[in-house]
Parts: structure tokens; C-alpha cells; sequence
């Protein structure tokens, strides 16, 4: 699932095959964006901001975001795509490379002097070296009524934390997901955890907040329901978790989602 470290390690394999490159083809599979080319130009720079990846492409800023399946993949020249080329969205090509943006979920291009207001609404980045955590913390504490659960997933509170992070860091933390903001104890540390555990995957291609890299190991209760609890054996409880609260079992819209916990270790 596309998180924050996901998106730096995109922006990181994008860097390394497309920076200080000339395009010499490009197509958008995307409506809007049919008839835009930008071959002949340079791409100068590509940085990433939360969940969010720009490229500076001459005066253009190429504007993209994973959602839940989207994915970037670099090839050679004239190599096979190992995805079905009907998912495609975007594809980027150098004399040596093409990149290839698979199932984007949002593909935007505007001139690049708008690049920072895409983001202006979004909360310190956890990844970025002006990350700002008291911000963060402003932010989380002026919705004292809200599940911390709801206010780590708001991006507007700080960029970067998805559903994985969101159930590991309360688990690391003892907290229950549902637990009101107010009620919540340490919000400093909470965030600088989630700092700390971004930091360390940012650089792996598979993510791990338990220590132990083994497959099946790599996590503390994302995923696990009704499996025993790493740490006290409590079978972990998958529930959906709303704005303001727990619901009922049934089919999560888009404002509700998964979460796992464990029922001791998060009273």
C-alpha cells in the first residue's frame, strides 16, 4: 500500500533514471492530457511531498499520486513491460529508459510556478528535511474529540502516514486507534515514532516496523486479524474505524477504514 516511504523511494528511482535527462517521448493515457508532449524537454527535478510526486519538466510540473495501486516501473529501452500496458497512465521516455506510471490514481500537469499550492493544504512532511514535528503536533491537538486513529491518517495533519502506519504506530504506542485525541497520551512522542519508522523504510522495498525482516514477520498487527498478538498472544481484531468511532462490521466507504489492534496491548 502507497505510503510516504513509498512515494520517496519512487521519487528516488525516478531521480536516478529521468533527472538532468532530455525526454525524448512522452504520452499520457489520461484524457485531458492526450495531446500534451514533452519530448525535447529536460526534466530538471523530482521531489516528492507526502503521498505526492512532482517532476519539474522544462516549464511544467508533472503531477502524480499512487492512491491505492498505482505504481511507478523503470525499463530499458525496447523491455517488455511486466505490467498489462491497458493500466498505464503515464509513460516517460529517455534515450536509455522509459518510466512508466501504472494505475495512477491522480495525473495533474500545470505550469510549475503552481507546483507548491497542490500542496499547500497538506501538514509537515515527515520525510522532508524541514519536517516540522510541533507543528504536527498543533495540528493533531486542535481535534481533541477526534480518534487518533482518524486525525494520523489526515493528511492535513502531517503528510505521509497511511493504514499500516496508522495501526503500527498506535500499537507501538499502547493506544487504542479510537481513542479521542484529548485522551491520547505523549502526542510528541507518537509523531516523532512515526518519523523514526517512515525513516527506516524509506530506503526498503519491504516495509518493517517489528525489527525482524523475515517474510510474515515484518509487521505488529496490520493484516494480522485473528492472528495471535506478537507480544501477549491476544488474537488481533480488524475493525472499521469512522470519524468519530468504531462501526458495525460491513463494507467501509471511503471515509471508513480497516483497522487492526491488539484488544490487551491497546486498552
Amino acid at each position: 500500500m502507497p505510503e510516504g516511504d513509498t512515494v520517496y523511494r519512487a521519487a528516488t528511482l525516478l531521480r536516478d533514471t529521468l533527472e538532468g535527462h532530455t525526454l525524448v517521448r512522452s504520452q499520457f493515457r489520461v484524457p485531458q492530457y492526450a495531446n500534451l508532449d514533452l519530448s525535447g524537454l529536460t526534466v530538471d527535478r523530482i521531489w516528492p511531498h507526502g503521498k505526492h510526486l512532482f517532476m519539474a519538466v522544462g516549464p511544467h510540473a508533472v503531477h502524480t499520486h499512487l492512491k491505492m495501486e498505482g505504481e511507478w516501473r523503470i525499463y530499458p529501452s525496447g523491455q517488455r513491460w511486466t505490467k498489462p500496458g491497458w493500466q498505464a497512465r503515464l509513460v516517460l521516455a529517455t534515450t536509455t529508459h522509459e518510466a512508466v506510471g501504472f494505475q495512477l490514481g491522480h495525473v495533474r500537469v500545470t505550469a510549475l510556478a503552481d507546483a507548491a499550492a497542490a500542496t499547500a493544504h497538506l501538514g509537515p512532511d515527515l520525510l522532508r528535511p524541514d519536517w516540522d514535528p510541533r507543528e504536527a503536533v498543533r495540528r493533531i491537538s486542535a481535534q481533541p474529540d477526534r480518534p487518533i486513529g482518524v486525525a494520523l491518517l489526515d493528511q492535513q495533519n502531517l503528510a505521509g502516514i497511511g493504514n499500516i502506519y496508522r495501526s503500527e504506530l498506535c500499537f507501538l504506542r499502547g493506544i487504542d486507534p479510537a481513542t479521542p485525541v484529548g485522551e491520547a497520551t505523549d502526542l510528541p512522542a507518537l509523531v516523532d515514532l512515526a518519523r523514526r519508522l517512515l525513516h527506516a523504510n524509506k530506503d526498503r522495498a519491504n516495509r518493517c516496523t517489528t525489527g525482524n525482516l523475515r517474510p510474515g514477520q515484518q509487521l505488529w498487527v496490520y493484516g494480522r486479524d485473528r492472528k495471535p498478538c506478537r507480544r501477549c498472544r491476544t488474537p488481533i481484531e480488524q475493525r472499521i474505524l469512522g470519524p468519530t468511532g468504531y462501526l458495525p462490521p460491513r463494507r467501509p466507504t471511503v471515509d471508513e477504514r480497516l483497522v487492526f489492534r491488539c484488544p490487551h496491548c491497546q486498552r
